[in-house]
C-alpha cells in the first residue's frame, strides 16, 4: 500500500524556487514562512490541506520551531497592497504528525504584498517581523 506523502514534504517538493521557505529567528524560536501562489501546489495537495486554488489565490504558511520541535503558536498577520489597502489574515492551524503548520489565504493581483506578522508561543514573547513579495497571476 502506497504511503501518502506528509502535507509539509509535498508543500515543500511543489513550491517554485521563487516561492522558497524563508527563515526568523527569535531568541530560541526559529518561525519558518513562505508566500506563494495556490497555483504552485498540485491539485491533490491543496485539496487535502483545504486550500483553494486560483490564478489569483495566495497562500501564508508558517510554522514554527524551538530546538527543532514544532510549537504550537497564536499567528495573526495582515497583509497590505500597494494602495494602502489592508486586509486581517486567518489562519488555519494544521497538524501532521509531530508537525504543526499555519495556514492562509489572500486574493491578489499583480502586485507587491506586504505583510506583517505576529507570533507568541509557549506564552513568550510576541515577536513580530515584515516582508514583502511580488505576486502574478497564473496565466
Amino acid at each position: 500500500m502506497r504511503r501518502p506523502i506528509p502535507f509539509l514534504l509535498a508543500l515543500c517538493l511543489s513550491l517554485s524556487a521563487a516561492a522558497a521557505e524563508r527563515l526568523q529567528k527569535f531568541a530560541d524560536l526559529d518561525v519558518h514562512y513562505s508566500a506563494f501562489n495556490s497555483g504552485f501546489l498540485q491539485p491533490e495537495i491543496a485539496s487535502a490541506a483545504g486550500i483553494v486554488r486560483g490564478k489569483t489565490q495566495g497562500v501564508l504558511n508558517i510554522s514554527v520551531l524551538k530546538s527543532g520541535k514544532a510549537q504550537p503558536a497564536t499567528i495573526k498577520a495582515q497583509v497590505r497592497n500597494d494602495l494602502g489597502q489592508v486586509r486581517a489574515l486567518s489562519f488555519r492551524e494544521v497538524r501532521e504528525g509531530e508537525a504543526i503548520y499555519y495556514l492562509s489565504q489572500f486574493p491578489f493581483d499583480k502586485e507587491t504584498l506586504h505583510f506583517k506578522v505576529d507570533v507568541q508561543s509557549g506564552g513568550g514573547p510576541l515577536n513580530s517581523f515584515e516582508f514583502d513579495q511580488e505576486f502574478f497571476p497564473d496565466e
